[in-house]
């Protein structure tokens, strides 16, 4: 029997070499030119630039965008570009980047508002390039809304202990859903105080407003554009707003099963209960669905539906006081008319894509706010909407098929980290991808869809 050297081979490391790190990040960079991204941010951010400076403000936002893209959490990780200035050009020192972020804190809102406005402008402009794959191609958008634990392990401003007992902050952030065939992009992230509150209407109509000035126009109003919470968005105040007059907009939320409601639910007969369905039409095993009325409509705007699920719970789940039967009960309220309810609970079921859009959101820089300040941390929290919206924007506009619905771990590990050679020939700059890289056909593929797109007039 032959003596093994080991599992595997031996491998002598030095420095020195010409190889190009993260270079399918070139990928994200040309998202950004293609979308206008980084012309916009430079004229937002113009007048926090100062004269004979070296380094433009919206560059170095949106050098940090592409870090936390890349899966950085902390300034410092900016060096990752920097490092790499063939495909990411001059990038600003630490202690640059780091005043930047002090002076649009000092700003109040007015840094926020430009920021958010020229993402607004480039949205627009990346919805028309997607065509068909843009979230608006049916003729409606839906806006999901929710709330986001952010842990603090050292105290910072508005760090408090939250409703699950941990110490943080409470977040509400909206993202625009993608559908079942991509995966969505934050229009709104408000910060708060850990202690904030699930079910506050006040932070659930900010958050609403921030999430609607992102739409283009058509869809800032009017029934084309659907609101989607949980439970904490089931509130009199909010839906009121919601349906207010010249507003007008569709929603479907959650409801609190109130004893009222629970009562409605008992008197129901066998015959009015509908098979739920799954979103391929066949029928949910153990789940069915009924529209209740009567004295549960009270108070509430007119038009509206109040729909109720019952289900077999999961094996080991607990039951609650307001279920019945041994069944558990989940109710929600719509304004939707005319609808089979099976197809209005299939898509307010749908809103458990919200879930996996928080889980990208915590992989792209929210498992922690890093600063102490309130106002840096909501200037952080900017930058890693930005960060997201590159995510999505990119296999909206460059992939397709399966690679389309890849989370940002799996873009990270696939198609960011690969690595390649930089090679100058005619006066031109080539990036030469190793051949039995699994992914490169991917890369190349995307990127020749990047660059057969319009440039940004």
């Amino acid at each position: 029997m032959s003596k093994r050297g080991g599992s595997y081979p031996r491998v002598r490391v030095e420095g020195g070499g010409g190889v190009v790190s993260q270079s399918g990040a070139v990928l994200l960079v040309e998202t950004a030119r293609k979308a206008g991204l980084d012309a916009a941010i430079s004229a937002a951010l113009a007048p926090w630039c100062k004269a004979r400076a070296v380094h433009d403000p919206g560059k170095i936002l949106l050098d940090l965008a592409l870090t936390v893209a890349l899966g950085g959490d902390c300034l410092a990780d900016v060096a990752m570009l920097r490092a790499e200035p063939a495909v990411f050009g001059p990038v600003a020192s630490d202690p640059t980047v780091s005043r930047l972020v002090d002076t649009l804190a000092s700003t109040g809102p007015r840094a926020l508002v430009a920021v958010r406005r020229a993402r607004a402008e480039v949205r627009e402009r990346v919805w028309r390039l997607a065509g068909e794959a843009a979230p608006d191609a049916g003729g409606e958008v839906i806006v999901d809304i929710d709330g986001v634990l952010v842990l603090a392990h050292s105290e910072k401003q508005d760090a408090a202990k939250t409703w699950k007992k941990t110490f943080g902050h409470h977040p509400l952030f909206a993202f625009v859903d993608h559908g079942a065939g991509g995966a969505g992009e934050p229009v709104a992230g408000l910060l708060r105080a850990g202690n904030a509150g699930s079910n506050t209407a006040a932070d659930h109509i900010s958050a609403t407003q921030l999430a609607l000035s992102q739409l283009p126009k058509r869809f800032r109003r009017g029934r084309r554009t659907l609101i989607r919470t949980d439970s904490g968005g089931g509130t009199h105040e909010f839906v009121n707003w919601l349906a207010a007059r010249g507003r007008w907009l569709s929603y479907s939320v959650g409801m609190t099963i109130t004893d009222t409601i629970h009562q409605t639910v008992l008197m129901v007969p066998a015959s009015a209960w509908t098979p739920a369905v799954e979103p391929g039409g066949e029928v949910r095993d153990g789940a069915w669905v009924a529209e209740i009325g009567g004295d549960c409509l009270k108070g509430w705007p007119q038009g509206i539906r109040l729909i109720v699920r019952k289900e077999r719970p999961h094996p080991g789940a607990q039951l609650r006081f307001t279920d019945a039967d041994g069944m558990r009960l989940t109710c929600f309220a719509t304004n939707t008319p005319g609808a089979a309810i099976a197809g209005l609970e299939l898509r307010h079921r749908q809103r458990a894509r919200c879930e996996d859009r928080i889980r990208d959101a915590r992989s792209t820089g929210l498992r922690n706010l890093p600063f102490h300040g309130l106002a840096q941390n909501q200037i952080w929290l900017e930058i890693v909407q930005l960060a997201l919206d590159l995510l999505a924007w990119m296999p909206m506009l460059a992939l397709t098929g399966r690679p389309r619905r890849w989370e940002p771990k799996k873009l990270r590990f696939r198609l960011f980290s690969a690595a390649a050679q930089l090679v100058t020939t005619g006066r031109r700059r080539y990036l030469r991808l190793a051949a039995h890289w699994p992914w490169t056909d991917v890369i190349t593929a995307a990127a020749d869809r990047l660059q057969a797109l319009p440039n940004p007039g």
